[in-house]
């Protein structure tokens, strides 16, 4: 099993600067962003696309930090409703999966992603829970929209011989393992499977390990990411609204498609992401391990860092710190 983190936390560093940071944390796996919601500052795509000898020097850095570069990362919408994201997030699967075949990483995560409520919608909708038949009709438009991709994406990877990894996320039509489980029977996955993030299974009440455990061998890749459930669930519940704009030019705002920001958090949220072992202990991260590893012995289990409240290092430290804790105690 390799341990390692998403670099996306360290995009103001040039990549060997980066990979300096995972190896001095006992760290030896990387992720890189490649597009989607995110640009993509660690991977040179024009470069990789030339020439096999500008994919051998780029390679090159990694294995000089004796790092090995596990996957790719495009998360999106490839079905948002408006058609320059959907397009230019689509683009961003395709690109990762030929991107990935020529670096020899068989590893790619993205987002299922999610449509409107029905053909004229403008923005994404997503139903929490269709309990009568305008939820149920909306459910049924948007994975009408979401198998043909899919099923073209399930092609281009077989073709590549590249595994797509989705991550199940809130505001997708894949958001826990009945959704994935429905995608992957549907479009005769073999290619096509789970990256098992457990942060955005905790605050639904999902148990990750059980997780594991029903889907089995469609978990192709790991994410290491904590979720801290507050006093204030208590009042509020997980599904929380209070959340405020934050404008383009504000401090950690980010731009979506080019066009969109994310939310300002509540300061007395229902819930947060934290680093590795602010959520969830040594012995359940020990189990995590474990399940992963009884799926596939060479499972890359990457951080990825959200936590607010400690800095770039500091939290991928902390993160590291708990993660290799746990995979000496397996």
């Amino acid at each position: 099993m390799k341990l390692g983190a998403y670099t996306a936390v360290l995009h103001d560093r040039p990549l060997a600067e980066a990979l300096t940071v995972l190896g001095d944390l006992g760290l030896d796996s990387a992720e890189v962003n490649s597009g989607g919601f995110l640009p993509a500052p660690h991977l040179p795509i024009a470069d990789v696309r030339a020439s096999k000898d500008a994919r051998e020097e780029y390679l090159g850095l990694f294995d000089a930090a004796g790092i090995t570069l596990t996957a790719l990362n495009c998360n999106g919408n490839p079905l948002h409703p408006d058609p320059e994201v959907r397009e230019q997030h689509g683009r961003d699967v395709h690109d990762a999966i030929e991107l990935g075949a020529l670096l020899g990483v068989r590893r790619v995560v993205t987002m299922s992603g999610l449509p409107g409520s029905d053909p004229g919608a403008r923005l994404p909708s997503w139903t929490v829970l269709p309990w009568d038949s305008a939820y149920l009709d909306a459910r049924d438009h948007q994975w009408d929209v979401a198998l043909p991709y899919w099923r073209d994406v399930q092609a281009r990877a077989a073709d590549a011989d590249v595994k797509v990894c989705i991550e199940m996320h809130p505001h997708n039509v894949v958001y826990n393992p009945a959704t994935m489980l429905r995608l992957a029977e549907q479009i005769g996955a073999t290619h096509v499977g789970a990256e098992m993030d457990p942060s955005h299974l905790f605050w639904q009440g999902i148990d990750p390990v059980a997780a594991i455990g029903a889907l089995g061998e469609l978990v192709y890749n790991a994410a290491a990411k904590d979720t801290r459930i507050n006093p204030a669930a208590a009042v509020n519940g997980v599904l929380d609204d209070r959340h405020g704009r934050v404008g383009p030019d504000e401090p950690g705002a980010v731009s979506l498609g080019g066009r969109y920001t994310l939310s300002r958090w509540p300061q007395d949220s229902s819930w947060d992401f934290v680093a590795v072992g602010r959520g969830h202990d040594v012995e359940f991260w020990t189990r995590f391990l474990a399940a992963l590893q009884a799926v596939d012995p060479d499972m890359a289990v990457n951080i990825e860092h959200e936590d607010a409240e400690l800095g770039q290092v500091e939290g991928l430290r902390s993160a590291a710190e708990t993660l290799l804790a746990a995979a000496r105690a397996l």
